[in-house]
């Protein structure tokens, strides 16, 4: 029998990335099945979790980051690897974690000289098309986006001084979410909630349709053309990006002449900034530093947006990513994605090439069958 992988959880670093990518829940599930897994010291205290639970659940704890990625196999992130970790990359080695390597060319470069088997969280995919993985960030942040806009709608932070939900006598703001995925339906819902006018766009009339059928039309529910978006971005106050394309750069939407003709003070969150941006020129911003100035219009592009709530986020994301955490370090790579489609749609890089042909699409690199190079990733 195969021995398990030793699975590695360091410290996030990427700037104001607070999350950890497992609870002691999950070190324990792992531990039960006699994975060895190493956590770096204070990995998950911005979780609200010390190192003593994961002690107790029986982890090793490491004292550098550095440490964990030499002596593990499997390596469990929430965010791609950062400038610094790219050094620390190694043959043979496994990363589970967000990797967006549409947008992040670099990580690709690196994971690809170093041949390392990326698996990306984003594209595990189940055959019904729905993404386990992402789905659950992916309701947070949607979720926060209209907070996040209502906030910067307050004139003292430069917007246009418009209250989300209006007041008696008074129109509320409106919200114009463009894509009814997990982030814009999410998005739309909680806008609604707050009592702003909800526009949301998408090409699926039958998504709209679910929509609709749920929301009794207390959100409007609109087919996305060229025409209906500039039309409806050029009249609202907050505008929430939330267009996904599986493992491919994210479609552009919103042009700069949209952006251009919008009123001074509105607000743009682009929820799919780690894909690229659906809003033309944007560029990804921090929790540090969240928003820029553009032609008057606000720009909020935060690549990591759940990271602002770890604790919640924490352990939504533990929750889904543990039964495939497992697979892989109790089976390896080869036999655990052999056996198991959806996670065989989250490889991305393995022996130095592209398995993923939305992500090789995206690089401009050719794709190659992850079939043709299973025998070589363990």
């Amino acid at each position: 029998m195969t021995p398990p992988l030793t699975v590695g959880i360091p410290r996030e670093i990427k700037d104001g990335e607070h999350r950890v990518a497992a609870t002691p829940d999950g070190v324990h599930e792992l531990a039960a099945h006699d994975v060895p897994v190493l956590v770096e010291a204070g990995a998950g205290a911005n979780s609200r979790i010390e190192d003593d639970e994961y002690e107790r659940a029986g982890a090793a704890l490491v004292r550098s980051g550095a440490e964990v990625w030499e002596r593990a196999d499997l390596v469990l992130k929430v965010k791609e690897p950062q400038a610094e970790e790219l050094a620390l990359l190694r043959p043979g080695l496994v990363l589970f974690t967000y990797l967006h390597l549409a947008a992040y060319p670099q990580v690709a470069e690196a994971l690809l000289e170093r041949k390392v088997t990326g698996i990306a969280y984003e594209t595990v995919q189940l055959e019904s098309g729905a993404l386990p993985l992402l789905a659950p960030m992916s309701e947070v942040a949607g979720r926060m986006a209209p907070q996040i806009g209502a906030h910067f709608l307050e004139r003292e932070q430069g917007g246009r001084g418009v209250l989300l939900g209006g007041a008696p006598g008074v129109r509320p703001a409106r919200v114009v979410v463009l894509g009814a995925g997990n982030v814009g339906w999410n998005a739309a819902w909680i806008a609604q909630g707050m009592e702003a006018e909800v526009q949301l766009f998408d090409k699926d009339l039958d998504r709209l349709r679910w929509v609709d059928q749920i929301h009794k039309g207390r959100i409007m529910t609109l087919a996305s053309t060229r025409g209906a978006v500039a039309r409806a971005v050029a009249d609202a106050d907050l505008v929430i990006g939330a267009v996904l394309v599986p493992g491919g750069r994210a479609p552009v939407v919103v042009t700069a002449a949209m952006v251009q003709g919008m009123r001074p003070g509105t607000v743009v969150v682009d929820c799919a900034i780690d894909q690229g941006g659906s809003i033309e020129a944007i560029h990804e911003t921090t929790h540090a530093e969240p928003v820029y100035e553009q032609h008057g219009v606000l720009h909020y592009a935060v690549g990591n947006i759940p990271g602002a709530v770890p604790t919640t986020s924490t352990y939504a994301l533990t929750n889904a990513t543990l039964p495939y955490a497992v697979e892989l370090a109790t089976q390896g790579v080869a036999e655990a994605v052999g056996s198991d489609p959806e996670l065989a749609a989250g490889v991305n890089t393995a022996a130095g090439t592209v398995t993923n042909a939305a992500v090789a699409d995206a690089l401009g690199r050719p794709a190659t069958a992850l079939s043709e190079v299973l025998a070589g990733v363990g």
